[in-house]
């Protein structure tokens, strides 16, 4: 829930069983063209391919297969949902496994179903299904907090959708100065947030603020997020500092990937947390309008060629 008497101020460096509904297969976006490009060796398998594809929700059917009395297949799941009978020719199904079109199966190799994406991978039938749920070119899911939005796909596709569909504040450059009003500081309400998307070393991050409860208190937290996979995304570090009146406080850590949801950063507390009451301290003044300044910056670590360890590179 986006509040609208906060506000930011930014500064950066730079079936029915008469009715079968028929399903397509998903299209993810990309900011690249879709080139369906696919090895030769699948190119023979691609009738067998098709005889596996479910006639109800089009997709590729794993054990058990059903089948009727005339041979018609479908997929366990959708089984269920045509109450036992083939959405065909409409006999019963009972409990019939077409065993020889598993077998037939444990023969294929198939390509990812992110190919158009970029993954170059061919796996056995059965390994398929397992890979694409890890798979690297796999689309992101939106990380906007503030709604529940379905959008998906590539990064540079999902940063024109912040900009342009959510108005997220863009900048460029590895550091930050935020300053965040609220005019009822005691007015604290869950999923109260601010985002706003930084792009540098070529990556872009998100930096998350908001209001919650932390059990019976009222905190504020920021956090970072990477737009990337977990595994780029320890070659990066941040801080964020708040203060006033002489005090601060500092976080350093590793940007979570934003193929970790918003809420699960949030509920792991992994991030800058200030408690109301230091929050007011901050503030100054009569205590009644929180005013928080964070700062922060972003960093690559490196490897040192010497010992080992990791150093900062920190952008200019």
């Amino acid at each position: 829930m986006e509040l609208d008497n906060i506000e930011c101020i930014s500064s950066s460096d730079g079936m029915d069983e008469d009715e079968i509904l028929q399903h397509h297969h998903a299209q993810f976006p990309s900011s690249k063209p879709h080139n369906h490009v696919v090895s030769s060796a699948v190119h023979p398998t691609t009738s067998v391919h098709e005889l596996l594809e479910c006639p109800v929700c089009t997709n590729s059917m794993y054990p058990p297969i059903h089948q009727c009395h005339n041979g018609h297949t479908l997929c366990s799941t959708c089984k269920t949902r045509v109450h036992n009978r083939c959405p065909t020719c409409r006999q019963e199904l009972g409990d019939i496994r077409c065993l020889a079109l598993e077998k037939v199966a444990e023969s294929l190799e198939l390509p990812c179903k992110y190919c158009s994406l970029g993954c170059p991978e061919i796996f056995p039938y059965y390994s398929k299904l397992k890979h694409e749920a890890i798979c690297n070119f796999r689309p992101y899911n939106c990380p906007y907090a503030g709604s529940e939005c379905s959008v998906v796909g590539d990064i540079p596709y999902l940063v024109t959708h912040l900009r342009d569909d959510h108005k997220v504040d863009m900048h460029s450059g590895c550091t930050f100065n935020h300053r965040y009003v609220k005019s009822n500081p005691r007015e604290v309400e869950n999923a109260t947030w601010m985002l706003t998307v930084f792009n540098c070393f070529g990556q872009y991050f998100c930096l998350h603020f908001e209001a919650f409860q932390l059990g019976m208190a009222p905190v504020y937290m920021a956090f970072l997020r990477f737009m990337g996979d977990e595994t780029e995304a320890r070659s990066y570090s941040y801080s964020l500092e708040v203060g006033g009146n002489g005090r601060k406080l500092i976080w350093e850590g590793t940007p979570r990937s934003i193929r970790d949801s918003h809420k699960k950063v949030r509920d792991s507390h992994d991030g800058l947390i200030i408690q109301r009451n230091m929050a007011l301290f901050f503030s100054g003044g009569d205590r009644k309008e929180l005013k928080l300044r964070v700062t922060g910056r972003i960093w690559k670590e490196q490897q040192n060629p010497d010992g080992g360890a990791c150093i900062p590179n920190l952008c200019s």
